[in-house]
């Protein structure tokens, strides 16, 4: 397994597992699986050489914590456990509080990381960044990250804090590659971490669907599949289908690849079986050629989905004529 070193935290694998499925009902996934698949794919992981394991305290309102630290047994004190706090009321004693809850719930002492889940609009980082720096004193936490964050207000985190924060987690992938611009190469730059969320595009880099193979559930709330940003990924996904090709892969699989190879950047998917997590972790053997890997970074610079209200109005439309496709 690739990793990186990462002041404060340690050895963490290139490749980890997010947890946001453990405890949330919103992906279908109910107490059976905590009880059974959760702790088989965890172990599964720490087998493969999975060292990053993810999770947040909304997540399942806590319950993905708790299955993350029952899943992880003793092993939950010798791998990268992040974890996030949701900045509402974030003064200094209520971060501290949260903090020790996160911990208790994961069965540890010490959260190698801990990251501020989204910037506040209201609140400066300068009142949550004290708290922060009190656990990294007294050793509750390893490193402060954040999530979500722009390079501007990430910067200012780093002034408030007075030391290093370390991560930023974002959405990034091949379908959403705008931390390219500017969180990348100061990662790269600062010797940073950008921990990539939803690094398939909930499935869509997989390449199986298209506009006459749209998916249900949560996934059909997603513009991205929305019939017209089908058509307008399709480009996309074909680089991805030829570089699976030749290397000898999948497309998802050639798609975290491709994250990875990028400097300073881990990819954190979830999975919802033990066969789906070691078909995630075999991407960190997918080696890609620099002009695969920069075929791939065109045709993500090049994928203009449509916004949102636009991916609202088709839909609506769609239904009330019984689905027809997106036009320009």
């Amino acid at each position: 397994m690739k990793s990186l070193d990462v002041a404060g935290i340690g050895t963490v694998s290139r490749i980890g597992l997010g947890t946001w499925q453990f405890g949330s009902r919103e992906w279908g996934y109910g107490d059976d699986y905590a009880l059974g698949p959760a702790r088989d794919i965890v172990q599964r992981a720490l087998a493969l050489g999975v060292t990053l394991f993810d999770t947040a305290e909304v997540y399942g309102l806590g319950k993905s914590e708790r299955i993350l630290g029952e899943a992880l047994g003793d092993d939950r004190t010798r791998v990268a456990v992040a974890s996030k706090i949701m900045p509402v009321a974030p003064l200094p004693a209520v971060v501290r509080q949260r903090a020790h809850a996160s911990a208790k719930r994961l069965g540890v002492d010490h959260i190698p990381l801990y990251q501020i889940h989204q910037s506040n609009p209201l609140v400066p980082d300068s009142v949550i960044m004290p708290g922060m720096r009190d656990l990294l004193d007294d050793g509750t936490i390893g490193a402060v990250g954040v999530s979500n964050y722009s390079l501007a207000r990430w910067q200012k985190a780093d002034a408030a804090l007075g030391r290093p924060v370390i991560s930023n987690q974002v959405h990034f992938s091949l379908a959403h590659p705008q931390a390219l611009k500017d969180l990348v190469p100061f990662a790269e730059r600062e010797n940073r971490v950008i921990i990539a969320y939803s690094p398939l595009a909930q499935g869509l880099l997989g390449g199986k669907y298209g506009p006459d193979n749209r998916p249900g559930g949560v996934r059909a709330l997603n513009p991205l599949f929305g019939t017209e940003n089908l058509r307008r990924a399709e480009p996309l996904l074909q680089t991805l289908r030829d570089v699976a090709e030749d290397v000898g892969a999948r497309p998802a699989q050639v798609a975290l690849a491709w994250l990875i190879s990028l400097p300073g950047v881990v990819a954190i998917p979830g999975a919802s079986t033990v066969e789906q997590l070691e078909f995630n972790v075999a991407a960190a053997d997918v080696e890609l050629s620099v002009e695969a890997r920069d075929a791939l970074t065109r045709a993500a610079r090049e994928f203009r989905p449509v916004s949102a209200s636009r991916f609202l109005t088709d839909t609506l439309r769609e239904r009330i004529s019984g689905g027809g496709r997106g036009t320009d």
